[in-house]
């Protein structure tokens, strides 16, 4: 099973939240994840990057691969792979 970290979209129409999730990549974008570990508020003036860093470590010890996004929001949070 390929386990991805990628972003799950909330909020209203044209007001985009994202939540940061674990999730198999056969699974649709906004459907089921296996665990939250954080989140990305790109509307606020500076944007919000909220990570759960032993979360996102252990995902990525076991394998996890990062989208793209995901992969700058985790550099820009401090998180080291």
């Amino acid at each position: 099973m390929a386990v991805k970290m990628r972003l799950k979209r909330m909020g209203q129409k044209k007001a985009p939240f994202y939540r940061i999730v674990v999730a198999d990549s056969r699974s649709p974008r906004d459907g089921r994840f296996i665990e939250e570990i954080g989140y990305y508020d790109p509307t606020k003036d500076p944007a919000v990057i909220k990570v759960n860093e032993e979360l996102a470590k252990k995902w990525l010890s076991n394998g996890a691969q990062p989208t793209e996004t995901v992969g700058k929001l985790l550099k820009i949070a401090g998180v080291e792979k």
